[in-house]
């Protein structure tokens, strides 16, 4: 029986005391969270540099200017949020990076923990303006912030490895270990796997993401049409950013509902 079998009780205890110790900023919802700030960071970073390798890059471009201007904004936004919100030890380990990979048929962004980013092309029209940019960033930024991907990825550890520390699971099972990351992180579409965010991270997500546009000085209100414009390109071969993030019409009201919230964060004239 391998060692992780074996594990499993005393870890899955374990993970119980410890998942009221993190939680989400403004919503205060209690997280299990079984990864260090430092691990998930590391991990971003090498799976960021890996996919920046692989992928054509856009640099010196309008486009790619956008996506950085808009990407600064929203992340220092993001460190007030943070800061205001009494959660200033997360700040060192966010190194923000952002890039535009030529790739007009995906239609995704994504944040990986540390906060590297990257849009694809094919968003762009999408996104719109610089207001729809701000939405999406805004959005990714909060699931990044909001440490859902170390969620996701504790309990993916849980639920395969049982629990077993990074660092053994590394040893003992690195292939299945990056998957595991992967799949958290919303890059399972790369090796297979589509691992949507669970509504309640997708809830935290609007509504701080929405938050954090205004607060960065971009019309929180262009997420309705953005996601309309989302679900408008769906049908057989929906956008890939809809496996990670589904919109509804539900979704959207909800989304509206959070608006009031979000504008009082606009900055004054």
């Amino acid at each position: 029986m391998k060692r992780w079998r074996q594990t499993f009780i005393p870890g899955l205890l374990a993970l119980w005391l410890l998942s009221g110790c993190a939680t989400v900023p403004h919503t205060g919802r209690s997280q299990l969270i079984l990864l260090s700030d430092a691990e998930v960071a590391q991990m971003g970073l090498t799976s960021y540099r890996r996919i920046m390798r692989q992928s054509p890059v856009v640099t010196g471009q309008p486009d790619s200017r956008r996506v950085r201007y808009v990407g600064r904004k929203v992340s220092e936004a993001a460190e007030r949020f943070l800061r205001e919100n009494g959660y200033a030890d997360r700040l060192p380990y966010f190194k923000w990076e952002f890039s535009l990979i030529r790739d007009d048929e995906t239609i995704n962004a994504w944040c990986l923990p540390g906060g590297k980013i990257a849009f694809y092309t094919g968003i762009l029209p999408y996104a719109g303006n610089d207001n729809g940019i701000a939405v999406i960033m805004g959005h990714e930024i909060a699931h990044a912030i909001a440490n859902h991907g170390n969620e996701r990825m504790s309990q993916l550890l849980l639920a395969q490895l049982g629990g077993m520390a990074l660092a053994t699971a590394l040893e003992e099972e690195p292939e299945t270990t990056q998957v595991l990351a992967l799949a958290a992180y919303g890059l399972g579409s790369q090796i297979g796997i589509l691992l949507p965010y669970s509504r309640t991270q997708e809830y935290e997500a609007d509504r701080i993401g929405l938050i954090l546009t205004a607060m960065a000085g971009f019309d929180p209100r262009e997420a309705v049409p953005l996601w309309r414009r989302m679900m408008a390109a769906g049908g057989e071969s929906p956008p890939e950013f809809l496996s990670t993030h589904p919109a509804t019409e539900a979704r959207i009201r909800e989304i509206q509902d959070f608006l009031p919230e979000a504008l009082r964060y606009r900055p004054t004239p």
